[in-house]
C-alpha cells in the first residue's frame, strides 16, 4: 500500500514537471518574410512605374500591389487598380512636364497670353482621359509567403501619340507647333526612360530587358 502511494506520488510529480515544462516553453517566433527581391520577381516588380522600351516598343508602366486580402479575386482587382493609378501618375507627370517644357520653349514666360500654346495644352489634356482607357494589365506576380499580389499596367506610347495627333484641338494648331510638340514628346520619353534605368542601376537592378 505504501509502495502504491509512492508510485502515484512519483507519477504525479512527473506529470506536474511535464505540465510545468509545457507551460514555460518559449514560443517560437516565426521568421519574417524575406525581401521582395529574394523571391526572384520580374524586374518590373522591383523597378516600379515609369517610361520604358520593351520588345513591343516604347511604353509607360505602372506597378500596383495588394497585400493581406484573403479573397483572391478582390486582391487581384485591387492590385490591378493600383497599377492603373500608378501609371496614371507617371502619365500625368509626363503630360505636365511636356506642357511646361513647351511653354518655356515657345513663349519665354508669356504662356498665359498665347492662344496657340493654350490650345496645345488643351489638346494634350483632352487625350489624357481617352488614352488612359487603353491601359492594359499585362503581367502579375504573386508572393504567397508575403500574401502579396503585384500587377503591371502598360500604356503603349505610339497609341498615345496617335490619340494626340487625331485630337481635333491638336489638328487646329499650326504645323510647326504640332511638330515641336511631337519632337519634344519623343525626347521627354527618352529622358524619363534614362532616369528610370539610372534609378534601377543605383538600386542594384537592371531594366534593359524589361
Amino acid at each position: 500500500n505504501f509502495e502504491r502511494r509512492s508510485s502515484m506520488k512519483h507519477l504525479l510529480l512527473v506529470g506536474l514537471l511535464v505540465l510545468f515544462g509545457a507551460c514555460t516553453t518559449i514560443p517560437t517566433i516565426p521568421e519574417p518574410p524575406k525581401a521582395l527581391s529574394e523571391y526572384n520577381p520580374p524586374k518590373w516588380a522591383l523597378v516600379g512605374g515609369g517610361a520604358f522600351t520593351d520588345e513591343k516598343g516604347k511604353a509607360f508602366y505602372g506597378v500596383g500591389s495588394a497585400t493581406g486580402i484573403r479573397n483572391f479575386s478582390l486582391q487581384r482587382q485591387v492590385a490591378d487598380d493600383r497599377a492603373r493609378a500608378d501609371l496614371a501618375k507617371v502619365f500625368d507627370y509626363y503630360v505636365e512636364t511636356l506642357t511646361k517644357d513647351y511653354q518655356a520653349h515657345t513663349t519665354a514666360g508669356s504662356f498665359a497670353t498665347s492662344t496657340e500654346e493654350q490650345n496645345s495644352e488643351a489638346a494634350l489634356k483632352v487625350v489624357v482621359s481617352q488614352t488612359l482607357r487603353g491601359v492594359m494589365i499585362v503581367d502579375h506576380f504573386e508572393v504567397i509567403e508575403r500574401q502579396e499580389f503585384l500587377s503591371l499596367a502598360r500604356l503603349d506610347y505610339d497609341a498615345f501619340k496617335q490619340n494626340v495627333v487625331q485630337a481635333e484641338e491638336f489638328k487646329q494648331l499650326p504645323p510647326q507647333v504640332r511638330k515641336d510638340i511631337k519632337d519634344r514628346a519623343d525626347k521627354l520619353h527618352e529622358e524619363m526612360e534614362a532616369e528610370a534605368k539610372k534609378l534601377a542601376e543605383n538600386r542594384g537592378f537592371f531594366a534593359e530587358d524589361m
